[in-house]
């Protein structure tokens, strides 16, 4: 029936789950598993889980190399919960905001032998909640049963696996006119994807000749830099440079892509703000979170284009990646135009890092 949820609506309710502290089941075809997000795990759930099985916390490679765990499994790492242990411990382990006090965790003992596809798909829906990459699983043999018995949501991970890897079909939801600071002609059109996930934007200035290379930008939200004008990014003065731009010129394309904090959303950006205060960049504290130098799809970008009529853009960026991303996407790039501006005391040692280590041309 079509009163049943599919894939991507159980997936949408999964994320819901992990972010309010629910546990999940998820199966393969031959185990299945209790997951629940380390971050909202609470005490008396874990008393719970413990009395099911012995529990492990999957984390990524990345946050195991800061805690010199053993990734057996390659890019993650399912570390054993010893029975002396509290919540307290299992907190820092997903969490580095006090690696620098009590840097020594362990020794940490990692599972090996046996799938970790389990823990993949746990930590892929942590991600995708924005939440700290790490999940509490404990092993059970009945997954139809615990979630018919207590309500909970359970996932197939190969019914799963393959839609967390893929960008949602985006649908235009409603347009209308937006006089601004920067243009008075100026048009906004909401675009929201059909797996339940949060819209993205775009901001059209006057009325762009879809037979010619419009200026475009792709502008990942920034609440911290676009909202309150922090100086400790470069985000707030682009995207106003970038309007200011595309008012000038007469027509202009703006994506507002709602990728906060390279994708690992607001709470876990601040999280690698604090990291940055303890003498990490930016780079080295995404890592100990546990999550890639950047966590953002900017395939979502020429999607949105391509729907609104455009198939080749000057494109607002000092960022390689997203050239090359627009062109294996379909999307020809046929100008880089630069956008150097905002450089502050506070930020010329991120705006640094961003050139050395993510190869921007700064």
């Amino acid at each position: 029936m079509s009163l049943l949820p599919d894939i991507n609506e159980l997936i949408a309710r999964a994320r819901a789950d992990l972010r309010m502290g629910v546990p999940l089941v998820l199966e393969t075809g031959t185990e299945a598993a209790l997951a629940i997000s380390a971050e909202t795990l609470t005490p008396e759930r874990l008393g719970d889980l413990r009395q099911i099985g012995d529990p492990v916390i999957a984390i990524t490679a990345r946050r195991a190399e800061t805690l010199k765990a053993r990734p057996y499994d390659g890019d993650v790492a399912r570390v054993l919960i010893p029975r002396d242990t509290d919540l307290g411990w299992i907190r820092s382990v997903a969490d580095p905001a006090d690696d620098l006090i009590t840097p020594m965790k362990g020794p940490l003992n990692s599972q090996r032998g046996g799938s970790a596809a389990l823990a993949r798909l746990g930590i892929a829906l942590a991600k995708s909640a924005r939440l700290l990459p790490a999940v509490v699983l404990v092993p059970i043999t009945e997954g139809a049963r615990y979630a018919a018995d207590f309500g909970l949501t359970r996932l197939n991970h190969a019914l799963a696996e393959p839609h967390l890897g893929e960008r949602s079909v985006m649908n235009e939801v409603v347009h209308a006119r937006l006089p601004m600071a920067a243009s008075e002609a100026g048009r906004l059109h909401i675009y929201r994807p059909e797996d339940g996930g949060e819209e993205h934007y775009a901001i059209e200035i006057g009325r762009p000749d879809r037979s010619k290379p419009v200026l475009a930008r792709l502008h990942s939200a920034c609440f911290t830099g676009d909202v309150m004008g922090s100086l400790k990014c470069d985000c707030g003065p682009q995207l106003h440079a970038a309007l200011e731009h595309m008012g000038r010129e007469g027509a202009g394309v703006l994506l507002y892509l709602n990728q906060e904090g390279r994708g690992i959303g607001l709470a876990n950006k601040m999280r690698a703000y604090s990291l940055q205060d303890q003498g990490f960049d930016t780079v080295e504290a995404n890592h100990r979170l546990g999550f890639e130098d950047d966590e953002r799809d900017f395939r979502l970008g020429a999607d949105i284009l391509r729907e609104l009529g455009f198939s080749s853009v000057r494109l607002l960026t000092n960022n390689p990646k997203k050239i090359a991303m627009m062109e294996k996407t379909g999307v020809t790039v046929a100008e880089r135009v630069p956008l150097k501006v905002g450089e502050t005391a506070y930020n010329r040692h991120y705006l640094a890092t961003k050139a050395k280590k993510s190869g921007h041309l700064l």
